[in-house]
């Protein structure tokens, strides 16, 4: 590999290991109801950190009379949250320079690059739009797909020799398209706050069909205006966006396991099952330990992992074809 591609190939390692760091910062902020913690963007009220003087506080205070009164560390989580989505996204625009400027393969870098500009606006949507959940679902979709496209962006500068039969390149793709079904769930059930709307587990308040609304649940057509942090949806609404999400789990288990039992005895193969087990057993715990911050955190950081797992295993699927 040639400088300028062993340089875009480090950066684009270094981008995965940001925008993973990313993806556990902004569900870290969702899961401390810190997603308006700033009311406006890019800054917070105003300032391009935090208000902390008593002066600073009056004037936000008197610049944004609707907000919420100035609080630190709600402020502070999404700020660094901006911070490192901000420098993710020059880390980005640097890599599609390099690779323009070497003339090296330029059309996945530029993705990312509109891809990471969206996610700018969508960031901003986030807090203007007061966690409209199709924005922050759209978001969160989208900051999975930037940390996708990076992974994939890295391993094909690198052309890792990972065998895995080209016969399974279909069921890579469907484990794939079900795994991403699945994260959309996940950003819908978190940004409608129906994480806790089961306290039990497997039955959901003792039954196992108990009283559901689908058609609230899943309204994509929300009004947008309300400010929708503790989220706004009948509990029954949120029971049906709760089991939905069991059911995409189950989905993922039979499709990613499906996968990693054909992958069979290579490390792909290990790897898909471990981070699948791991992704199940932290989907479980949210449940029956009723959503701890650092295993709400981890399951979506082990949901990240699994996306790239089901990407590698893919790329190398196509690459024996």
């Amino acid at each position: 590999m040639a400088k300028p591609g062993r340089t875009v190939f480090a950066l684009a390692a270094g981008g995965v290991a940001l925008a993973f760091v990313v993806v556990l910062l902004g569900a870290y902020t969702r899961l401390v109801d810190a997603g308006l913690g700033c009311p406006d963007w890019p800054g917070c009220y105003g300032h391009l950190d935090v208000p902390s003087s008593s002066a600073e506080i009056a004037r936000a205070a008197e610049a944004f009379p609707t907000a919420a009164p100035v609080d630190a560390e709600k402020a502070w989580t999404e700020m660094v949250h901006r911070y490192a989505a901000a420098l993710l996204g020059f880390l980005i625009l640097l890599i599609l320079a390099l690779a323009v400027k070497n003339r090296l393969p330029w059309r996945l870098p530029a993705t990312l690059a509109a891809l990471v500009m969206a996610q700018g606006a969508f960031g901003a949507w986030t807090v203007t739009l007061k966690l409209w959940p199709q924005v922050v679902t759209t978001h969160l979709l989208a900051g999975f797909a930037t940390l996708a496209l990076l992974w994939l962006l890295a391993i094909a500068m690198r052309r890792p020799a990972w065998r895995v039969p080209p016969a399974l390149n279909r069921l890579a793709t469907l484990a794939l398209a079900v795994l991403v079904a699945q994260v959309a769930l996940g950003g819908w059930l978190t940004s409608n706050y129906a994480a806790l709307a089961c306290p039990d587990f497997p039955t959901c308040h003792g039954e196992w069909l108990p009283s559901m609304d689908f058609r609230a649940g899943f309204n994509v057509f929300q009004s947008i205006g309300p400010n929708y942090l503790g989220g706004l949806l009948s509990n029954d609404a949120r029971v049906a966006i709760h089991i939905g999400h069991r059911i995409g789990a189950v989905a993922v288990l039979l499709t990613a396991g499906a996968l990693a039992l054909r992958v069979g005895n290579r490390p792909l193969g290990w790897l898909l099952g471990g981070v699948l087990a791991a992704q199940l057993g932290l989907g479980i715990a949210n449940v029956v330990f009723a959503l701890p911050l650092a295993v709400a955190v981890l399951h979506n950081g082990a949901a990240a992992a699994l996306l790239l797992t089901l990407v590698t295993v893919k790329y190398a699927a196509r690459q024996q074809a």
